[in-house]
């Protein structure tokens, strides 16, 4: 049978010292992946988000995930997300993954910090 390999990468960036990113190996078209993001703030309210990055395209929103309320998704039925304000974590999952989900994902926290960017080949 045929694979398709899908390469996800996924970068946290933070103004309160994000960790290291959490990268998945690759995956298959049709699996479920989980990208992980962990943050660090003394803030009490938390406002994270979720971007997608493909090629010299500029972020394409993904999701956004708040301590109160919910937030909003664009794919509700492929991507999802918890914050998790106890361990200070906001994975991504997307489920069904289709070749066209290779991409850089950036994982932020409101308010971020963006310098000069950087191209890798």
């Amino acid at each position: 049978s045929e694979y398709r390999y899908i390469l996800v990468a996924n970068l946290c960036f933070s103004s309160y010292s994000p960790s290291p990113p959490n990268q998945p190996p690759a995956s298959t078209e049709g699996e479920a992946v989980t990208l992980g993001c962990q943050y660090n703030s003394s803030s009490s309210n938390h406002y994270l988000f979720w971007y997608k990055q493909d090629g010299n395209n500029s972020p394409k929103f993904i999701l956004s995930r708040f301590k109160v309320g919910s937030g909003e998704t664009e794919d509700e039925e492929r991507f999802s997300s918890t914050l998790d304000s106890t361990l200070r974590s906001v994975p991504l999952k997307i489920q069904k993954l289709h070749l066209s989900d290779s991409a850089v994902y950036y994982c932020a926290m409101r308010p971020t910090v963006t310098g000069n960017t950087t191209t890798l080949m």
